[in-house]
């Protein structure tokens, strides 16, 4: 999973891209800090381990539990499994399950889950009126991680139709096999494929790396340490990454809607804006749009969303993420890939693992205490 610490030990419960011209903001060079739009949290469930979740059919949020369940919230809750794999994946380290996505028509759903033996597990189920056919599940993409951290997990279809995952280095501490920067390994890096294009998928044709026969097609951008959560702004395209650091500097990274990928975030030459052990920046390197060090009560960034719902206009078009190990919700205001103000939105939600998005563009945050809630007005 995403989890961080100065040894790579475990946090709490857990064993747990701008162009090259752009400014990254820091915690020492501080943005313009903006009024504070008024939020609450409204817990509307309780969970075991709430890990990930996405938008349904039928204006319906489905969450994912780390041990391998899956259920849909209502009015009173979340109902009871509507997927259990549970005897199919493990929690020791920062593994289980720990991504699902919808495809846009919502007739198919996707998981990410670590199995048994630790290898990172892409499967596929058709959707038939807003239900998982069990029987048509198959395995899309699997990927051998050699330790039982970092290993990323993250799914999410992008604008374009193609599915989007995110794996970390493999793990330990340092990236020590150096995946970060290799182009010829799946770890660390963002992937782009089409998983009804072929069997069991198909590259798309403008993936940046199609033609180097020293790079893996499926990349669509490397240089990430863990990857823990990523998503797309629903209006723009533009994605955003929250990389967790390794001693001392957490990371956002930006990459536009109109980007055709390749980029390079830099990690294991790079933490953040900063040199790491030494080694030299990368030509290529897309600095992060920001930056926060672990001087304070942070220790490992957890992405989430641009806001584009409407119950709180105050929040249009801001970046909301968190920490887990402090939890306060925060919002980067953005224009054209740089940061131009942040908030501290002055809600904490405990030990925030992730973010959802419904629908309606309303975002929810997941505690892997138990909680969920939604982000109201206050």
């Amino acid at each position: 999973m995403k989890i961080h610490t100065r040894s790579s030990a475990i946090i709490g419960t857990i064993c747990l891209i701008a162009s090259l011209a752009l400014t990254t903001a820091s915690a020492d060079e501080p943005v313009a800090e903006r009024q504070q739009t008024k939020v609450v949290l409204t817990q509307v469930a309780t969970a075991k381990n709430p890990i990930a979740g996405a938008a349904g059919p039928g204006g319906t949020v489905w969450i994912a539990e780390r041990a391998g369940t899956v259920r849909v919230l209502g009015e009173r809750g979340l109902g009871k499994p509507v997927l259990d794999i549970s005897r199919e994946t493990t929690i020791d380290g920062e593994r289980g399950l720990l991504g699902i996505a919808f495809d846009k028509n919502f007739k198919h759903f996707y998981i990410s889950f670590t199995n048994l033996e630790g290898t990172s597990t892409i499967d596929e189920f058709a959707v038939k009126r807003g239900k998982i056919q069990p029987e048509t599940r198959r395995t899309v993409l699997t990927q051998t991680q050699p330790y039982s951290n970092h290993n990323g997990g993250d799914i999410r279809f992008g604008p374009d139709g193609y599915l989007y995952i995110a794996f970390g280095d493999g793990g330990a501490g340092g990236d020590p096999h150096g995946y970060g920067q290799n182009l010829d390994t799946l770890l660390g890096k963002v992937l782009r494929i089409d998983p009804t294009g072929g069997k069991p998928y198909a590259i798309p044709p403008d993936n940046p790396f199609v033609n180097d026969p020293n790079a893996k097609d499926e990349i669509w951008a490397y240089g990430l340490r863990n990857p823990w959560r990523f998503s797309f702004d629903a209006r723009t395209g533009d994605m955003l990454i929250g990389d967790v650091g390794q001693n001392d500097w957490e990371e956002i990274d930006w990459a536009s809607g109109r980007s055709k990928g390749g980029e390079n975030y830099g990690w294991s030459q790079m933490e953040g804006t900063h040199p790491f052990r030494g080694r030299p920046e990368p030509a290529n390197h897309v600095p992060p749009v920001y930056e926060y060090d672990r001087n304070g009560l942070g220790c490992s960034v957890t992405g989430g969303y641009v806001y584009r719902g409407d119950e709180i206009p105050g929040l249009k078009g801001q970046y909301l993420f968190s920490d887990y190990c402090d939890g306060t919700v925060r919002a980067l205001q953005m224009r054209n890939g740089k940061v131009t103000g942040q908030s501290d939105l002055g809600v904490n939600g405990g030990e925030v693992i992730s973010f959802v998005q419904d629908g309606d563009g309303e975002l929810y945050v997941l505690a892997i205490g138990g909680s969920v809630s939604r982000i109201d007005p206050a």
